[in-house]
């Protein structure tokens, strides 16, 4: 057999600790590239821009222990897309995306870059996995410990879900999944010893946390009517326990297959007949 192609990448930016560590972790498995967007891009979904408009620049970059390495100036969706052509010189057999600082779990599943780029893989009939840490816990129960995004980063164990990531993927290889099977994995912020089990989950459809407010506040450095966005959180919401929220809470990993977009077979008549009489039907 040939060795197995393995795309790495993430909605983090080339730059990130985590892309490397996973990248490393993959090397056992196959030959493994790296395709990351060249800064932060992190909400952006399965994103890929305007096509037609597009001028990426695309950069061969260094990381330490990986052989071949690229960043591309666009969300990590478009990595994949431009892999899936044949720019990078390979077919990728697997996309690896991560890891991502902070749990990927209920609506998150839906914004997430790191989800979004495993997601668009499959679209090209390649599977994928999405790799997310759940973050450090805030020094401080406030606000504002809670959004120092930059210190709780800073205490990500890396490690450990790299490991989990590369067993995952060893599994995902000797699986038959009927189609092509997108794994969304979160592990806790936590040394292999400390983590409680795993399990299989539903995605979640409960926010972790509760917004309890959201405010237009006018800005200082801009013109009258331009404002910013401030926001404020409330207390944790409970979740089921069979969710990928509840299960990393718990310190434990999370599994989801994220299934294919698909129409729903539906009874509409209140708009089969609108569409009837416009169309004089």
């Amino acid at each position: 057999m040939s060795e197995l192609q393995i795309l790495v990448t993430n909605d983090d930016g080339i730059d990130s600790v985590g892309l490397a560590v996973l990248a490393r972790a993959m090397k056992p498995l196959g030959r493994v590239t790296i395709v990351a967007p060249d800064s932060e891009y992190s909400g952006a979904g399965a994103a890929i821009g305007p096509l037609h408009m597009v001028d990426s620049v695309i950069t061969e970059v260094s990381v330490e222990g990986i052989d071949t390495a690229w960043t591309v100036s666009g969300p990590p969706a478009l990595c994949v897309f431009y892999a899936r052509m044949g720019a990078f010189g390979f077919a990728p057999d697997l996309i690896v995306s991560g890891i991502n600082p902070g749990a990927n779990v209920g609506r998150a599943v839906y914004h997430s870059g790191t989800v979004g780029a495993a997601l668009t893989g499959r679209n090209g009939a390649i599977p994928g996995i999405a790799v997310s840490q759940s973050f450090a816990d805030p020094l401080e129960d406030t606000n504002a410990a809670r959004q120092d995004y930059e210190e709780r980063v800073s205490r990500q164990l890396w490690d450990p879900a790299a490991e989990i990531a590369a067993e995952v993927v060893q599994g995902m290889i000797e699986t038959d999944f009927g189609d092509v099977g997108v794994v969304n994995l979160n592990v806790p912020n936590l040394p292999i010893d400390e983590i409680k089990g795993w399990r299989w989950t539903q995605v979640g459809t409960t926010p972790p946390w509760a917004m309890t407010d959201a405010k237009l506040i006018p800005r200082d450095d801009g013109p009258p009517g331009t404002y910013r966005m401030e926001t404020q959180w409330g207390q944790a919401n409970e979740q089921p326990p069979d969710s990928d929220t509840a299960t990393v809470n718990e310190g434990m990993i999370s599994l989801s297959v994220l299934s294919r977009i698909a129409a729903v077979a539906t009874e509409t008549p209140k708009i089969d007949s609108r569409l009837d009489t416009v169309l004089n039907h």
